[in-house]
């Protein structure tokens, strides 16, 4: 149940952030999804916490499937720029916390 938790909150604060982007284009009427989505998304990352994630990991996957599914979305919605330079700092990310999960299950 906590991963579920952790995928509706990183959902929604995608899908807040893509909503920021739309309100930053004087469309007001964005900022509804936006803040409904960041408190959604806070609300299922506090819930997956307390189901267990440690938090060094549930923030990490949270933040880094963010930016990465953001990045993508933002190519695709808005044709914003994903260069192959940003394709590589994705990879890090990505990179990044498959590392942090392997070291979470390290007993230490």
């Amino acid at each position: 149940m906590s991963w579920l938790f952790l995928g509706i909150a990183i959902g929604a604060e995608v899908g807040a952030t893509l909503s920021l982007r739309m309100a930053s284009t004087k469309k007001w009427i964005w900022l509804i999804p936006t803040v409904l989505g960041y408190i959604t998304a806070f609300s299922f990352l506090s819930l997956s916490l307390s189901a267990g994630i440690p938090i060094g990991v549930a923030y990490g996957i949270w933040t880094a499937c963010g930016v990465v599914l953001t990045a993508i979305a933002g190519r695709l919605l808005f044709k914003e720029p994903f260069t192959w330079v940003m394709a590589l700092g994705v990879a890090a990310i990505v990179g990044g916390v498959v590392l942090i999960e392997i070291g979470s299950q390290v007993s230490g």
